[in-house]
C-alpha cells in the first residue's frame, strides 16, 4: 500500500475562517502556519510548494441570527468561496487548507468531493478530532457551525442557504479518530449512521494504528481519494494549548505523529485541513510548530527510512 510521496505539488490555501464559533482568533491561523515554516518544511522534503495566499468569503449582507445560529450568512459565504477554491486547487496538486476554524471544512470537503466525483473516484474522509462535528443547524445547541461539517458533506437536512453538496460522501467512507466530547444529539445520530468512529478509550485499549490501518486499507481497496482533517484538539491540550475547544485526554505527540506517518506510508492522502489553531491562545508558537511538524510527517518526514523486510 506504500507509495512514494516526494515531489508532490502542494498548494497552500489560507482560509482565515473565524465565523464558526464566537471565540475569536482562528483568523490568525494561516499566517501563523506560514511564520512557523510550513512551506519551508515541505520544500525541504522535496515538494513543490505554491502558496495561493488567503482567500476571502463571498459577499454577505448581514450576520444572521436565524434559529440562533451564529454568523450564518458569513459561514455560507465562506463555504461558497472555499468549495470553489478547493476544486481549483485539486486541479493543481495536493491542497492544504490553513485554518481557520473547522467551519472551513464545510467548503473544503465539499469541494474536494466534487472534484473526485468528476473523476469517478470515491471520496473518503479521515476526521482527527475530539468532536464528531455531526450536528446540523437544526440540532446544535451552541449555534456554532464549526460543529456541523460532517453532517453537511454527508447530505443531512437543515443547511438551508448553503451551496448544494454536489457529491454527498457516503457515511461508511468517513472515519473519526480521537473522540472524547460528543453531544447527545450527535451521539444518537452517529449511532444511527455508518460512520466509523473511534474514541479515546478504544485507542487506549487497542492502540491508534489498528483502526487507522483498517480504514486506510478500505480507502486503498476502493481506489479512493483521502481528505484528512486535522483539528488541533485531536491533541491533548497539554501539548497543544492553542485551541478554544480544549478537551483533556487527547492524543500524545507520538500518537499524532504515528497517525501522520501511517497516512504518508499509505500514499493515499489527496488533501488536508489544518484547523482550529488560535494563535492568541498559544505559548510561544508551540502548537503552530507542532501542527507544522505533523503536516511534515504526513508528507514524508521521518527519522529513518523503513524498507520492507522479508522474514523467513
Amino acid at each position: 500500500m506504500a507509495s512514494e510521496t516526494f515531489g508532490k505539488k502542494i498548494v497552500l490555501v489560507g482560509a482565515p475562517v473565524d465565523s464558526g464559533k464566537r471565540r475569536r482568533g482562528c483568523l490568525m491561523g494561516p499566517d501563523c502556519y506560514r511564520t512557523a515554516g510550513l512551506s519551508e518544511a515541505l520544500s525541504a522534503l522535496g515538494h513543490d510548494v505554491t502558496d495561493m495566499g488567503n482567500i476571502t468569503p463571498r459577499r454577505f449582507i448581514a450576520e444572521s441570527t436565524e434559529r440562533g445560529i451564529y454568523a450564518l450568512d458569513e459561514t455560507i459565504a465562506w463555504t461558497e468561496a472555499l468549495k470553489d477554491a478547493a476544486e481549483v486547487a485539486m486541479q493543481t496538486g495536493l491542497p492544504i487548507f490553513l485554518g481557520g476554524d473547522h467551519a472551513l471544512s464545510l467548503g473544503s470537503v465539499a469541494g474536494v468531493a466534487a472534484f473526485a466525483a468528476r473523476r469517478n473516484q470515491p471520496q473518503f474522509v479521515l476526521w482527527l478530532d475530539a468532536h464528531s462535528d455531526f450536528h446540523t443547524p437544526l440540532t446544535t445547541e451552541s449555534g456554532h457551525l464549526h460543529g456541523t461539517p460532517l453532517a453537511y458533506v454527508t447530505g443531512r437536512d437543515g443547511f438551508t442557504g448553503f451551496p448544494k453538496v454536489d457529491a454527498p460522501i457516503p457515511e461508511e467512507n468517513i472515519c473519526i479518530i480521537g473522540l472524547r466530547s460528543v453531544d447527545g444529539a450527535e451521539k444518537n445520530a452517529l449511532q444511527a449512521s455508518a460512520i466509523h468512529r473511534h474514541d479515546m478509550r478504544e485507542i487506549d485499549e487497542e492502540g491508534i494504528s489498528r483502526p487507522l490501518s483498517r480504514f486506510l486499507a478500505r480507502v486503498a481497496e476502493a481506489g479512493g481519494a483521502l481528505h484528512v482533517s486535522l483539528d488541533v484538539d485531536f491533541l491533548d491540550p497539554s501539548v497543544a494549548p492553542a485551541v478554544g475547544t480544549t478537551v483533556p485526554g487527547g492524543t500524545t505527540v507520538r500518537e499524532a505523529h504515528l497517525v501522520m506517518e501511517l497516512i504518508n506510508d499509505s500514499g493515499l492522502m489527496t488533501s488536508l485541513d489544518l484547523v482550529e489553531l488560535n494563535p492568541f491562545l498559544d505559548e510561544r508558537g508551540r502548537t503552530a510548530q507542532l501542527m507544522v511538524d505533523l503536516a511534515a510527517s504526513g508528507l514524508g518526514r521521518r527519522v529513518f527510512d523503513r524498507p520492507t523486510r522479508a522474514f523467513s
